[in-house]
């Protein structure tokens, strides 16, 4: 069993910045892909940028949705188990519930799929 918790969220004007922050606890061992996801009122949920790392516990490719690219930035911790959201010049439009995701591979190939509780992002003015 893998958690996260969440944290950095808040209310910023456009233009604003926040920093989300998601902690990994529990079995990490083999976790090679950490993301965060957002939802906002009547919305899908989507991706909003992902790190993956494979079997390597040092790096990471990075992938972003399109509206973001340029303004948010995904980092991993591998020492902290830790997955972080930069976000820059934000937008009402990134207006959302922020969750975070992480992906676990066991040594079958069974994988295994943890959410966070979310974390509200707010941007107004």
């Amino acid at each position: 069993q893998v958690q996260l918790v969440e944290s950095g969220g808040g209310s910023v004007q456009p233009g604003g910045s926040l920093r989300l922050s998601c902690a990994a606890s529990g079995i990490i061992f083999r976790i090679y892909a950490m993301a965060w996801y957002r939802q906002a009122p009547g919305k899908q949920r989507e991706l909003v940028a992902s790190v993956t790392s494979g079997g390597i516990i040092s790096g990471g490719i990075t992938n972003y949705a399109d509206s973001v690219k340029g303004r948010f930035t995904i980092s991993r911790d591998y020492a902290k188990n830790t997955v972080d959201l930069q976000m820059n010049s934000l937008k009402s439009e990134d207006t959302a519930v922020y969750y975070c995701n992480a992906k676990r591979r066991d040594g079958l190939s069974t994988e295994y799929d943890y959410w966070g509780q979310g974390t509200q992002v707010t941007v107004s003015a």
